[in-house]
């Protein structure tokens, strides 16, 4: 990192488009820095080498070496291994984001670009740089003096002592400021996509209501003309009994006797269907809950089946393969305390990963062996004397090996294959219920026994010391399933 009094900071832009080359380039010679620009990933690799700039802002789609090779390739080499790197990445590309922070980035930032979200991202990544430098440069200056006061055996102790303190100091110190920043991005690309989630939802479900409301509401109109369709066609049949023959033919071949049935079966089937709409519509805006970010009290069991309406086309499964019965041994109904779009995402992350293991138990069985057993989740929920609510969802799978289990809420770590999944479930759904609620959330399972996780919150967000989740409980669940 140069000195700033002396020489102006530098940052390497790497972008195909002139125009977001353009805007970038403003913004940093708004603040006094120095521009540099690269089209493609090549000319960023050779302008890092030869230019050596304090930061490269890097964008993902590049012509040649994509930005992900590129920042490999810079980190990969010694020169250039130090240099902070932020991604540039569309806002709703979360999976991206998490690459980009695996190989080495210390930052994103999302497009459209917003300037004060650039130049502060910008500034706190070059004060990070400049301050990881500066304590290069101290601990550098205690190792020599280590050297010059190692004449005699006393003074060596004490320096080394020293340095030693000052060490654990400064890596506590690094490690606690790493963990803050790794948490912080992983809620970030979480929020936004979750975020982008709801909002999807919460719109779609606002453009379904309208017409399927418009739909429902005219079926009843509907329904009283044709009533009055039929009983003026049956006063016309009694007042004229003997039609021309030429009518009567007519009448034959529309058999408007079937007609007259049938055409109230089709309205009782209409108002089926767009009253199943309607509750569908219904279900995806209390699961998104765009307008509920504060506290509410909430009938946890709402929550719970507007997400397994969400889960529907998953429970049912392959078109040759039986659906997945879901038990449901819910207590009285009773209100909870709770943010709950949040809590829904818990409810969403565990119910899709125990369908998602009965699925790949059930393609692992043979044929006879898969047809003959059943496969089911099996939902609880209490209400206990002391306040807490108490919700286990347990599913008949192939189990979890222990290895597995005490990793289950670490971030990033998943067992699916690449691409299906990003490790972050579990883990937001843990600090979801233990740092936003109070709570605590349990894994048992043993390999070819099921898994059950018990959730366990308080009702008012009041009371913030629930007892030990082993407590004994009421559920109809008592064991792994």
């Amino acid at each position: 990192m140069r000195d700033s009094a002396t020489e102006p900071v530098r940052i390497l832009l790497v972008d195909d488009t002139r125009t977001n080359l353009a805007i970038l380039s403003d913004y940093i010679h708004t603040q006094g820095w120095v521009a540099l620009t690269a089209s493609d990933g090549e000319t960023a690799l050779q302008q890092a080498q030869s230019a050596s700039p304090d930061l490269i802002l890097l964008d993902v789609m590049l012509p040649g070496i994509d930005g992900f090779e590129t920042c490999r390739q810079l980190k990969a080499h010694a020169a250039t291994a130090d240099i902070p790197i932020i991604f540039m990445t569309a806002l709703s590309d979360s999976a991206n984001k998490i690459k980009g922070l695996k190989l080495g980035a210390v930052d994103y930032i999302t497009k459209p670009f917003q300037q004060e979200e650039v130049v502060t991202r910008l500034d706190v990544q070059l004060r990070l740089h400049q301050m990881k430098c500066q304590l290069e440069q101290q601990n550098q200056l205690l190792n020599q003096k280590v050297v010059e006061q190692a004449k005699t055996e006393a003074q060596l102790q004490l320096l080394t002592y020293e340095l030693e303190e000052r060490v654990q100091s400064r890596t506590a110190e690094l490690n606690s400021v790493l963990d803050n920043l790794t948490q912080t991005q992983v809620h970030l690309v979480q929020s936004e996509k979750m975020s982008s989630l709801g909002q999807m939802t919460a719109g779609l479900a606002h453009e379904i209501n309208n017409p399927v409301n418009f739909i429902y509401g005219n079926l009843r109109p509907a329904r009283r003309y044709f009533q009055d369709f039929i009983d003026l066609l049956t006063h016309y049949q009694t007042c004229y009994p003997n039609p021309p023959a030429d009518l009567q033919e007519h009448l034959e071949s529309v058999d408007i006797s079937f007609v007259v049935k049938d055409a109230f079966n089709l309205l009782d089937s209409l108002e089926i269907g767009a009253d199943r709409i309607r509750r569908i519509v219904l279900s995806l805006r209390n699961f998104s809950r765009l307008d509920e970010a504060d506290i509410k009290s909430i009938n946890i069991h709402e929550g719970i089946d507007s997400t397994l309406l969400i889960l529907q086309h998953k429970l049912r499964g392959a078109v040759d393969s039986e659906p997945i019965e879901v038990i449901k041994h819910y207590s009285a109904a009773f209100e909870v305390e709770c943010y709950p779009s949040q809590l829904n995402q818990v409810f969403m992350n565990i119910l899709a990963n125990a369908i998602d293991a009965i699925e790949e138990n059930r393609s692992r069985l043979s044929e006879p062996e898969a047809s003959s057993s059943a496969h089911t989740i099996e939902i609880c929920t209490e209400l206990t004397t002391d306040r807490q609510v108490i919700i286990q969802i347990a599913d008949n799978g192939p189990g979890i090996p222990e290895a597995i289990r005490a990793k289950l809420f670490d971030p990033f770590f998943t067992t699916k294959a690449v691409g299906k999944g990003t490790g972050l479930g579990l883990s937001i759904s843990h600090q979801i219920v233990v740092e936003k609620h109070g709570g605590q959330i349990q894994c048992l399972s043993e390999p070819g026994k099921g898994t059950r996780f018990l959730i366990k919150i308080p009702q008012t967000q009041r009371c913030l010391e629930p007892p030990a989740v082993g407590t004994e409980s009421r559920c109809a669940i008592a064991q792994p399933i």
